[in-house]
């Protein structure tokens, strides 16, 4: 078995995990990623970046190597009702020109080359099969095997678990939850579709369900149907692309018409409804960034955003740690209160419309309440920023080499 240190070890590989190693590595600091995936590698997905999203990629520096892979601006919005459409047209603002909806195998890669031209050790293929501790209990470290069995056994005084919904991190240290969703959640079905124009992200409702057309790389446009999980077992209880056709179908008899003009997928990928929640996101020696620590419906479409929002809040915690600027305590306590302050008013808002349990009209104004949500989270996290220490290695262009500092 092979041993080594690092000053942090994160596990996952994704956004908040990869966002996270760049910018801790910038900071100078040895940071160990393990991902159980591989390079490249495709995940569940809604693939819609949010105006803070998008303005923290901006800020890492590379919105500019997402918009050159071809992963098209998006500057409209469209809301489908059964009775209307409401168009929302982008106002561009510093930083923020255009949304994107970049494929998981494009914007994951690309953090990840970040990250290791950053000096960031990243590792895929490892599953991280346990947490090491002290006598006290805090975790140490992490014990890990790749594919053919070898073991690594890596230390350092804080791991962190962005290892998604299913975390090992969480459930290796107990994390509770501090917030349950009070519904089941959406589930989906999706896939991506050639030859299908959309005009900006279109979002479609109807009473029970719902679906959305998201314009991502490739000339794609991935296309999604909704609604609760047990309608969705009915759903599909006579074959995956029946059960498709009849929601897309109940949503909308328009949408239902412009799927059989474009080319559809050989597959259907599906999603089952998980409960939104955040959970207790430090303990002695460990921290949740991401799903691992917050979960939002999908229907929200803003998980990316917070990953890269969780990434930001936690490496600016770690900097004060390394910096001698307040203990991990004080640190990572503050990281999860300004986490549960952004993200709360929006999975509460999130958390009436994946219910499912609205009318139109209802729902037009949990939808005005969770733009305003989206909002004020957006203008808030700039305001934290404007005061952060990590500005110095946060660049708008130039090599990641070059802005290491070390703390």
């Amino acid at each position: 078995m092979s041993a080594s240190t690092y000053d942090t070890i994160v596990v996952g590989a994704r956004v908040a995990g990869a966002t996270t190693a760049l910018l801790l590595a910038r900071l100078g600091l040895r940071v160990l990623v393990l991902d159980r995936g591989r390079y490249g590698g495709d995940t569940v997905s809604t693939h819609a970046l949010m105006r803070g999203g998008v303005w923290q990629l901006q800020r890492l520096g590379v919105l500019d190597d997402v918009a050159a892979a071809g992963t098209p601006p998006v500057r409209r919005v469209h809301f489908h009702y059964p009775d209307d459409t409401t168009r929302v047209t982008l106002k561009p603002t510093p930083g923020v020109d255009a949304l994107y909806a970049p494929r998981r195998t494009l914007l994951d890669r690309i953090i990840v080359d970040r990250a290791t031209a950053a000096g960031a050790d990243v590792r895929f293929g490892m599953t991280v099969t346990a947490l090491s501790r002290d006598h006290t209990g805090r975790i140490i470290g992490v014990v890990a095997s790749d594919r053919l069995g070898r073991r690594l056994r890596a230390s350092g005084p804080l791991t962190i678990g962005a290892d998604g919904i299913g975390s090992i991190v969480a459930r290796a240290v107990g994390a509770p939850l501090t917030w349950a969703a009070s519904g089941a959640g959406s589930a989906f079905l999706y896939g991506y579709w050639d030859h299908l124009p959309a005009e900006g992200y279109e979002w479609y409702y109807s009473p029970g369900v719902s679906a959305g057309l998201i314009p991502t790389n490739d000339g794609q446009t991935t296309v999604f149907v909704g609604t609760t999980p047990e309608k969705m077992k009915l759903a599909r209880a006579g074959g995956t692309w029946p059960g498709f056709r009849t929601l897309a179908e109940a949503v909308s008899p328009d949408l239902r018409a412009r799927l059989a003009d474009g080319q559809p997928p050989r597959r259907l990928r599906g999603f089952t409804g998980v409960t939104g929640y955040l959970r207790q996101s430090w303990g002695p020696g460990w921290a949740l960034a991401g799903d691992a620590g917050s979960f939002e419906d999908p229907l929200s479409t803003h998980g990316i955003t917070d990953a890269l929002r969780d990434a930001s809040l936690l490496s600016e915690a770690i900097l004060r740690i390394h910096a001698g600027g307040a203990t991990e305590a004080e640190a990572l306590s503050a990281y999860q209160r300004t986490r549960d302050a952004l993200a709360l008013p929006l999975l509460t808002t999130v958390d009436s419309i994946s219910s499912y349990q609205w009318t139109v009209a209802e729902l037009q104004r949990s939808l005005l309440d969770a733009s305003s949500a989206m909002s004020e989270q957006f203008e808030s996290t700039q305001d934290h920023a404007e005061h952060s220490s990590l500005a110095r290695v946060l660049p708008a262009s130039a090599s990641d080499s070059a802005h290491r500092v070390a703390p």
